[in-house]
């Protein structure tokens, strides 16, 4: 029995289709990533897999419970953390986690195995109230409330965004050692190293998804080769490239852009038509496509 198993699932709000006919399945035990930019439906299909709202159409089961009318039951199997941080920001760390455990009818005592990992790193400010705590330390007292009842499945809308990279990787860790606990996990994240870190990722734009496999996969699917270019003029670079005959796609990424080469040109080609550009110096390296350019070029096909 799969954790998650999604058929045709459609939300529409007025003439709005936020998600469209989407399909896929989760395996118990499994750290599942959606990857896609704001607007691409991630967040509603979240919410119908947490039992908030009823889909348009299609069906949801999570353990065999139907997600509209076994909701009462599913709701103690699930664990829910919303993009925006939503605890009560006037009760104290330690309030708010006894407050949830106490809506699920246990006690943080009964669970605290489970949250010491996280809950440890935020115990000394217990007595802090929750709005005023950083970025970093709602988002561990967040996952903290999410887990006080043991859910079998988490559900984690974007949990990272606007947190500083060292809570982040320290976040990721902390799921790495859930799912080894056997919780399932979904996770949304704008964040493509966060991807790798998934045991299989969905692509998903304009509501639809575009594909599903393991990093490993989806960067392997690429199937050209794909070259970085860099200049200490990254601007007069990106203009340089869109207007050469010979490159394809080039796109900004980081301190280089990447590009496709077309058939029957050379990378000393590139070079040269950058240096009658005046871009002397430029160095152009063929690398691993990242699972950003996969995504980039699916766009383009779907387009």
């Amino acid at each position: 029995m799969n954790a998650v198993d999604a058929k045709s699932i459609t939300q529409r709000f007025g003439k709005i289709t936020a998600v469209d006919d989407v399909s896929f399945t989760v395996s118990e035990g499994e750290l599942f990533g959606f990857i896609g930019p704001d607007g691409a439906g991630k967040t509603t299909l979240f919410r119908i897999a947490a039992t908030l709202i009823i889909p348009t159409g299609g069906r949801m089961t999570l353990f065999g419970l139907n997600v509209v009318s076994d909701f009462r039951e599913l709701r103690n199997h699930i664990g829910y953390m919303p993009g925006r941080f939503s605890l009560y920001t006037d009760l104290t760390v330690e309030e708010n986690l006894q407050f949830y455990a106490t809506i699920f009818g246990t006690t943080i005592k009964e669970n605290y195995h489970l949250i010491e990992p996280v809950y440890k790193q935020i115990e000394p400010f217990r007595k802090r109230r929750a709005g005023h705590l950083s970025g970093g330390m709602k988002q561990k007292l967040a996952l903290s409330c999410a887990l006080i009842h043991k859910p079998r499945i988490l559900i984690l809308d974007e949990p990272t965004t606007g947190v500083d990279a060292v809570s982040r990787t320290e976040f990721w860790e902390m799921l790495e050692g859930l799912k080894r606990e056997g919780i399932t996990i979904i996770v949304s994240t704008p964040y493509m190293d966060e991807a790798l870190r998934c045991d299989r990722i969905a692509l998903m734009q304009q509501g639809r998804l575009m594909g599903i496999d393991t990093p490993a996969a989806i960067r392997s699917s690429y199937g050209k080769k794909i070259y970085a270019v860099s200049h200490r003029d990254r601007y007069r670079l990106l203009l340089a490239l869109r207007a050469m005959t010979d490159v394809d796609s080039p796109e900004p990424f980081g301190e280089a852009v990447h590009i496709n080469i077309r058939e029957g040109a050379t990378v000393d080609d590139v070079k040269k038509s950058l240096e009658r550009a005046g871009l002397e110096g430029a160095e152009v390296t063929e690398i691993t496509p990242g699972i950003e350019d996969v995504f980039l070029e699916l766009m383009k096909k779907g387009s």
